[in-house]
């Protein structure tokens, strides 16, 4: 039986994120003083801001079981920890705030994962803040 390189994996499946990062284009996202509380309109007369990197959120790697072959290489190499509802996380500190690129890394990075471990459990994952 063949044994895998968890480090090499990592790192291609870092190098698939990255690419698929800085391939995404955000939308960009305009943000101010609403013209009342209720209000979805932008008071224009007040600062507004304008995020060229769109909505901000956290993005991660989720792999199941979390005491697979997998999950404990990863937990051994220091990539993954415990995760929140079973598994483990592998989490995106790339591309800053950015949603879009790092769910854009996430799901990359887990696609890749699945093809080189045959894993099927991998999902990229990602919530606004």
């Amino acid at each position: 039986m063949k044994t895998l390189n968890y480090s090499k994996i990592h790192e291609d499946c870092h190098a698939a994120g990255i690419a698929a990062g800085i391939k995404c284009r955000p939308i960009p996202m305009m943000v101010g003083e609403g013209k009342s509380i209720f209000s979805n309109e932008i008071d224009y007369t007040k600062k507004t801001y304008l995020l060229d990197e769109g909505a901000c959120g956290f993005a991660w790697i989720t792999i199941r079981p979390g005491n697979s072959k997998l999950a404990n290489a990863y937990k051994k190499l220091g990539l993954a920890k415990s995760a929140y509802g079973g598994g483990v996380s592998v989490w995106v500190g790339e591309f800053g705030q950015s949603i879009d690129r790092k769910s854009a890394y996430a799901n990359a990075y887990a696609e890749k994962l699945r093809e080189l471990t045959g894993e099927e459990r991998i999902y990229g994952e990602s919530r606004l803040d």
